[in-house]
């Protein structure tokens, strides 16, 4: 991810989005970290966070509860340094008796980023909605980029 680098371009923009989606799917936090510069700000919802050891920790955390994290990324608007994101995802907790209760988070998000690639500004807005087995759009082995998302939910 970091080596596509400002100012971006439309298809620049678009491929550091993709890049970013591909990433944060590996649902590894030592492969996302690096992509953050080593003070890089962060809001998530109401959580503030600052540099990558702190990233890492949270997204440690965020992955033990959020299971079968499936996330599809957007480009919505983009500048010299800056890209704004529409963002999906899809994710199950574990309830009693080994049941599942999936969720779907809406958001967007602001990046900006330093010229050597590296975001160093992520401001992230979500929302979760409880979604039933039926609702899913992220199913195994469906490709994220694949699935039809109607104007309502955009």
């Amino acid at each position: 991810m970091a080596g596509i680098l400002p100012p971006f371009t439309a298809s620049s923009a678009y491929n550091k989005v993709k890049a970013a989606q591909d990433l944060w799917n590996t649902r590894d936090p030592q492969k996302v970290a690096p992509a953050y510069t080593p003070d890089s700000i962060w809001r998530n919802r109401t959580t503030f966070l600052r540099g990558t050891t702190e990233i890492t920790e949270f997204l440690s955390e965020k992955w033990k509860h959020e299971n079968g994290y499936r996330l599809r990324k957007e480009l919505f608007s983009f500048s010299d340094d800056k890209i704004a994101v529409q963002f999906w995802y899809e994710y199950f907790v574990e309830v009693e008796n080994g049941g599942r209760k999936w969720y779907r988070c809406y958001g967007l998000e602001d990046w900006t980023f330093a010229q050597d690639g590296k975001m160093r500004k992520r401001m992230m807005s979500g929302n979760d909605v409880e979604i039933v087995e039926e609702e899913r759009w992220f199913k195994d082995g469906v490709d994220v980029d694949d699935v039809k998302i109607g104007e309502e939910h955009w």
